[in-house]
C-alpha cells in the first residue's frame, strides 16, 4: 500500500511541476521542445511499423501465390 502511496505521489508532483513550468515562457518554451521531440519519435516509430508491416505483407503474398502455382501443377 505505501508503493501505492508513493506512485501516485510521484504522478501528481509531476503534474504539479509540469504546470508551474508552463507557467513560465522558458519553462513552456522548453516543454514545446520536449512535445515536439516525443512527437517526430513517435511519428518515426510509427512509419518503420507500416514499413515493416507492408514488408510482412508483401512476404505473405509471394508465398500465397507461390503456393497457388505449386497447388495448380500437383492438380494438373
Amino acid at each position: 500500500m505505501k508503493n501505492v502511496f508513493w506512485f501516485v505521489f510521484g504522478i501528481a508532483s509531476g503534474f504539479v511541476l509540469a504546470h508551474l513550468v508552463n507557467k513560465d515562457p522558458r519553462g513552456h518554451e522548453m516543454l514545446a521542445e520536449v512535445d515536439a521531440r516525443i512527437s517526430e519519435f513517435t511519428e518515426r516509430i510509427g512509419d518503420a511499423y507500416r514499413e515493416q508491416e507492408a514488408r510482412f505483407a508483401g512476404a505473405v503474398d509471394d508465398a500465397v501465390t507461390a503456393a497457388g502455382k505449386a497447388a495448380e501443377k500437383l492438380t494438373d
